[in-house]
């Protein structure tokens, strides 16, 4: 099971909704994450559950940072709006420069979120259930 998380600038909201509900059987069956208004309309659109953190501007994406930050997240789609400034710019440039730390995929946008989903349905991101089992902290077989 893989950790996931969405993130959509207003502008993007639709077209995250889009293509989740486009590879809803995709994500079935992983744990996924939101911050607020976004994981609200993937869900209002889905069967999906997702967890959700607070809105973006209120911390969500710094909460989902957490987790990046914890080795726990393995890949983010956050359709970012580049042609709008955003209030909360430096909390964004904080969550993608963790995952450049940590070495976590990020899709900033639709062409490569595709790629990443593809890869996901191959088994491509197998190496990132290695990580998970052996984590510091985790009993092993």
């Amino acid at each position: 099971m893989l950790h996931i998380a969405f993130i959509a600038h207003d502008r993007k909201k639709e077209e995250i909704v889009n293509f989740v509900t486009a590879y809803e059987h995709v994500f079935t069956p992983h744990q996924l994450y939101s911050t607020g208004t976004t994981g609200l309309r993937i869900m209002e659109n889905t069967s999906l559950q997702i967890h959700r953190f607070m809105s973006g501007p209120l911390g969500g994406d710094q909460q989902i940072g957490a987790l990046v930050a914890e080795n726990i997240m393995d890949f983010i789609i956050f359709l970012r709006d580049p042609l709008m400034a955003q209030p909360h710019e430096p909390d964004i440039i904080a969550l993608l420069r963790l995952c450049d730390v940590q070495g976590i995929p990020v899709a900033t946008n639709i062409a490569t979120a595709e790629l990443l989903v593809k890869a996901v349905e191959r088994g491509d991101f197998a190496w990132r259930e290695l990580v998970h089992k052996y984590k510091p902290g985790v009993e092993n077989d």
